[in-house]
């Protein structure tokens, strides 16, 4: 199983990035708790003897059904927080799916745990967070 980690630069990074006159308004403290929210959920510890990621999600998912639910609300919370920063509703459907399907997947017995520790939704989801503001960035500066 691979695990992805990702490119993006730490939230930090958006507040000299960001064009004193582009009228862009990033809210560097509430990108670092989503962040640092996301590495608890999806990356937090190594499986021992190995390089894997897990967090919280992988771990509550040994519950199946209860830990899913549990993680998905928190899940669910990363999609409300990022929706602050008008993501379009397309993007905001498309990290809606990613907890579903995590939340779905992840509910099955045995079969479930060992996807939550692959899926990392909310890697997934914090990754089209920067992925959009990166994008909203680099028009500002082209105006």
């Amino acid at each position: 199983m691979t695990t992805t980690r990702t490119r993006r630069a730490p939230a930090s990074a958006y507040r000299d990035a960001r064009p004193a006159s582009s009228g862009i308004d990033i809210d560097i403290a509430r990108l670092e708790r989503l962040r640092h929210l996301t590495r608890w959920m999806d990356s937090r510890w190594r499986v021992p003897g190995t390089n894997i990621p897990v967090g919280l999600d992988g771990i509550a998912s040994i519950v199946p059904g209860i830990g899913d639910t549990a993680t998905a609300l928190v899940s669910a919370y990363i999609v409300m927080e990022a929706a602050r920063f008008g993501l379009p509703k397309w993007i905001l459907a498309r990290m809606a799916a990613n907890v579903g399907i995590d939340w779905a997947v992840g509910s099955i017995p045995v079969i479930g745990t060992l996807f939550d520790v692959g899926f990392k939704a909310n890697r997934r989801n914090l990754d089209l967070l920067h992925e959009h503001l990166e994008e909203r960035l680099a028009q500002a500066r082209s105006v």
